[in-house]
């Protein structure tokens, strides 16, 4: 039950695990992956003081590869600016004309290959590319990473899954929010309405992003907003740089809402399939929590984001229809990318994360892979650090 169905209030339970650790300080800088993630590095360290120009070169966006490592790190970390930042990092440089103009050249690089690799001729209505996306084959068609950790999957599967959903679970619906005051009228109200609830309904303990760091707390994963950035592939940065991406540009307003209606409407069988997968691992109450929430939740939010966020939309502003299309299809697109990278490593045997994978649980505990884990000396009071590194 969602915050507004069970009655708004500022009450709060007693703090689970994952939130007696303080999350709000920002992360550390990941490692860079190739040339142009390593200036845009650079240019975050080294300039310490406002108007400062540091005389670091920035590769061309266009000699990388659109998907890749290094062009969807670097975007990252430009588009972490606007959230929690990182250490070290002076928050000035959010608005720093030097990065903006880095960060638009890259965006113009990534969104050149989605506009080439999603065409638009011949498109559906946004409503009838949504009806499309309901349509679930008979039975698991070997591309579904819901199905398959339902199914098949272990602790270790989930654990990955979850890292690498952190990426933006521990800040969901913040890119979101950037279309709110870009829409009108029934459209406006309804996303607040959608909004409210992912913020928990005023209630700082059933905001959905504290829902899953209980979930990453049950799975035995560190907590901490970013921690595993440096684990994570392309493909994961990619599905979170699009809606930094289209919620950054009021131009791309209608992508944004093509995707949150994605999200929204693709949730509640996904979401079931993974609640059953964390209760027949014995993944925790939390992780199983998570999962029940959306199920019924985003039910809910499906009918208001298809009639009245994206009904609304197009009442005022039927010109952003292919705009609507385009985010569904783009999400889509990216979300598949993600699904196929995950399920040819786990179902080769290997960790689908960059490097040796979740190696260490926070205790101490060694992990050999997707596994039972064996018995290791936890360490003295130090947090574990994922190992990153290159696959």
């Amino acid at each position: 039950m969602t915050g507004a169905q069970s009655g708004t209030g500022t009450g709060t339970r007693s703090e689970s695990p994952s939130r007696s650790r303080p999350r709000q300080r920002s992360p550390r800088l990941p490692k860079p992956r190739g040339p142009l993630s390593a200036a845009v590095t650079a240019l975050l360290r080294e300039a310490p003081q406002a108007g400062v120009s540091v005389p670091v070169p920035v590769p061309s966006p266009d000699d990388c590869h659109p998907y890749g490592d290094d062009l969807q790190l670097a975007l990252y970390l430009l588009y972490e600016l606007h959230y929690q930042g990182f250490q070290d990092v002076p928050d000035h440089l959010e608005w720093d004309s030097r990065l903006l103009a880095c960060r638009g050249a890259i965006e113009n690089r990534f969104l050149g290959a989605l506009r080439e690799d999603v065409p638009m001729a011949g498109a559906d209505t946004a409503q009838q590319a949504l009806n499309a996306l309901q349509i679930e084959p008979a039975g698991d068609d070997g591309t579904s990473v819901s199905h398959f950790l339902h199914d098949e999957g272990d602790l270790g599967h989930l654990r990955e899954y979850a890292a690498l959903r952190s990426l933006y679970h521990l800040k969901e619906a913040d890119p979101h929010a950037w279309v709110i005051p870009r829409l009108h009228g029934r459209a406006k109200a309804a996303m607040v309405a959608v909004e409210f609830d992912e913020f928990g309904a005023g209630r700082a303990d059933e905001i959905h992003a504290e829902l899953f760091a209980d979930l990453m707390a049950d799975l035995d994963l560190d907590t901490a907003y970013g921690h595993y950035v440096d684990a994570a592939p392309a493909e994961a940065l990619a599905t979170v740089n699009l809606m930094s991406l289209l919620g950054l540009h009021r131009a791309l307003r209608g992508a944004l809402v093509g995707h949150f209606a994605t999200v929204e409407v693709t949730s509640p069988p996904a979401s079931r399939r993974l609640a059953e997968a964390m209760r027949r691992t014995g993944a925790g109450p939390a992780a199983v929590r998570f999962y029940t929430e959306h199920v019924e939740a985003d039910a809910v939010h499906e009918q208001v984001v298809r009639h009245d966020v994206v009904g609304g939309l197009l009442e005022s502003e039927p010109g952003l229809e292919a705009d609507v299309t385009f985010g569904i299809r783009a999400t889509t697109h990216l979300e598949n990318r993600l699904s196929a990278g995950l399920l040819r490593a786990w179902r080769s045997g290997a960790t689908a994360l960059r490097g040796p994978g979740l190696a260490l649980r926070r205790d101490g505990t060694a992990r050999t892979g997707p596994g039972t884990p064996t018995q290791h000396p936890p360490a003295p009071h130090t947090p574990v650090k994922e190992p990153g590194g290159s696959p």
